[in-house]
């Protein structure tokens, strides 16, 4: 049996590259609350101009994605990181230094342009065995969460108190402790490894986009993304208006946010352990949809409002958990990074779109359009995610090894694992020195695998081939 205990080099990756990537998300989202309410001090803003400072890191993000991992293959992970992060740092020091928009929106763009996400997701890959890069990757999904929380929350208190300049600073300062802790802390790998589970393959992209089930679940982060630009866009106006200051609405976003987390825990726990995902998003988005008609009704009193953000920030957060644990169970044994590479690249337009076409409506036609165009958006899809298929209940698993020690024909291990009880999916792939299964945890798992293929012989295959022992 695998030791599973994590060697020195484990331990430092996975709590540095945790780091780096919770600090890079919080120098992100620490900006999203407070644009709309003290972006008004800058030279030059409007509405159109503040929802494209919002949303432009997106677009630019979408754009460097990949070039920055087909680069990390070639010049190194931990160089591209450092370099990404350098640029995250440039940008946040022009908005710093800055007294325009224009200046505010160079540096968010700059900020984007820094995409070291995926970058990042690899190098975990070189460094971790399979069992401890599962691990992981749940970890740092679970703190993405309590990251995007405490930079709603932080933002604008920081803002209140010190001011919108020096928020930018403190972000510069956060990136350089990450810059450090990349070059100090985290390990070298020894060389970069191709793990389809966590790298996004161009040429699997075209498989990934003709994929039904996938494209759907795409199009609902966009729109999930689009939403939330918008409503940071319109919500703090509506507060205003409502009698609430700009320097007390960080005690909203803060109670909601701790009570969003709250609950959404255990509805995510009961989602997977009754395998109601698909009852629970499309519930979260009708309750989104609800929400989206309130803020276009209602002016007065604030509690209807505060009560409906609170519902969206529990609605937000369930989905934001659910739609990449769909993907993963939607996608084929391999194309999980690539899937996850599209998914993100559509978030990432989402937050775009939403910045800038909400800040122009917002800017023209004012918040009952906007509100009432979120909530026509929020019904076109509800309509579509009706027909998402309930996920396969179903989880990858990488192996490492050297296919030419078990068998000269490849494709008899793969059709041999295929007829496996447990096992969904196969896909063997001898130049990566990599096999790829889709189980179901229930009936199978990584050491049951693990000890079929190591008593696999291809004379016991050739000569006495194996009869399936399940019946799917």
């Amino acid at each position: 049996m695998a030791n599973n205990q994590m060697t020195l080099v484990e331990k430092n990756a996975s709590w540095g590259l945790g780091v780096v990537f919770s600090l890079r998300m919080l120098g992100l989202f620490m900006v999203l609350p407070i644009l709309t309410t003290y972006g008004d001090t800058l030279n030059g803003a409007n509405e159109t101009l503040t929802g494209l400072a919002i949303g432009i890191y997106g677009i630019t993000q979408a754009f460097f994605q990949i070039p920055f991992g087909l680069l990390s293959d070639r010049f190194g992970r931990k160089p591209l990181i450092i370099s990404g992060l350098s640029i995250f740092t440039i940008g946040s020091i022009i908005a710093a230094i800055t007294h325009s928009i224009w200046g505010v929106i160079f540096g968010r763009a700059l900020q984007g342009a820094g995409a070291i996400s995926g970058t990042i997701m690899a190098l975990l890959s070189d460094l971790l065995s399979e069992e401890n890069y599962t691990k992981v990757i749940t970890f740092l999904g679970i703190s993405f969460g309590i990251t995007f929380s405490l930079a709603i929350v932080l933002g604008p208190v920081i803002t209140q108190a010190l001011g919108l300049q020096e928020l930018f600073w403190i972000i510069a300062i956060l990136t350089i402790i990450s810059i450090t802790i990349m070059r100090f802390i985290v390990p070298s790998p020894s060389k970069c490894t191709l793990n389809r589970e966590s790298s996004l393959v161009t040429s699997s992209i075209r498989h990934v986009i003709s994929n039904v089930h996938l494209m759907k679940l795409n199009v609902s982060v966009f729109f999930l993304h689009a939403l939330l630009m918008s409503n940071f866009l319109g919500i703090p106006k509506k507060f205003i208006k409502s009698g609430l200051s700009a320097d007390e609405h960080w005690k909203i976003y803060l109670f909601t946010m701790l009570i969003a987390l709250a609950i959404t825990a255990p509805l995510l726990i009961y989602a997977e352990r009754k395998r109601q995902m698909k009852k629970v998003f499309i519930l979260s988005i009708g309750c989104v949809l609800g929400v989206e008609s309130i803020f276009w009704i209602i002016e007065r009193p604030i509690w209807p409002l505060i009560a409906s953000l609170q519902i969206f920030f529990i609605s937000f957060t369930l989905m934001e958990a659910i739609l990449p644990s769909f993907i993963s169970k939607q996608s084929p044994a391999g194309y999980k990074g690539t899937a996850m590479g599209v998914y993100t690249t559509s978030q990432c337009i989402g937050v775009a779109t939403g910045g800038f076409v909400s800040g122009w409506v917002l800017d023209n036609m004012g918040s009952n359009i906007l509100f009432l165009s979120n909530m026509l958006m929020t019904l076109s899809w509800f309509i579509l995610s009706l027909n998402i298929s309930e996920p396969r209940y179903l989880s990858t698993l990488r192996f490492h090894l050297k296919i030419k020690d078990f068998m000269q024909d490849p494709m008899q291990l793969q059709q041999f694992l295929q007829k496996q009880d447990g096992i969904f999916d196969a896909w063997v792939l001898p130049q990566e020195e990599s096999i790829y299964v889709k189980i179901d945890l229930k009936i199978t798992n990584r050491s049951a695998i693990e000890q079929t293929i190591s008593q696999l012989k291809i004379k016991s295959i050739i000569h006495h081939p194996v009869q399936p022992n399940n019946s799917k």
